[in-house]
C-alpha cells in the first residue's frame, strides 16, 4: 500500500523540489565530467574516437539495409549528443581537439 496523499500539497511539493535538485546536480555533474574530460589532451583523443565511432562525420545511410541505416543513426545520434554537449560547454577546446587529431593522422 502506498503512502502517497493526494491531498498533501507541501509533500508533493518538497517531493518535487528534492527530485529537481537530484536532476539540476546530476546535469551539473555531467557538464563538470565534459569540461575535465576535454581539459587534457587525453581527454581529447577519447572524445575525439567516441565522434569518429559513432560516425558523426559520415553518413548513416546504408544502401538497401534499412535497418543498418537506423542502426548507424542511433550510433550518429549519440556522437552528436556528445559533440553539442562540447560546443555548449567548452567550444574552446573543440578546435583543439580537431587539430590534435589532425597531427596524429600526419
Amino acid at each position: 500500500m502506498s503512502n502517497f496523499d493526494p491531498t498533501d500539497v507541501n509533500r508533493q511539493e518538497r517531493d518535487k523540489q528534492s527530485r529537481d535538485l537530484d536532476a539540476r546536480l546530476k546535469r551539473e555533474t555531467e557538464e563538470a565530467d565534459v569540461r575535465w574530460l576535454m581539459g587534457c589532451k587525453q581527454g581529447r583523443r577519447i572524445v575525439w574516437r567516441q565522434l569518429e565511432r559513432t560516425g558523426v562525420f559520415r553518413l548513416s545511410y546504408a544502401q538497401g539495409d534499412a535497418m543498418a541505416t537506423a542502426f548507424n543513426e542511433g550510433k550518429r545520434n549519440t556522437g552528436l549528443q556528445l559533440l553539442a554537449q562540447v560546443h555548449a560547454l567548452c567550444p574552446e577546446q573543440y578546435p583543439l581537439m580537431v587539430q590534435e587529431a589532425n597531427d596524429a593522422d600526419d
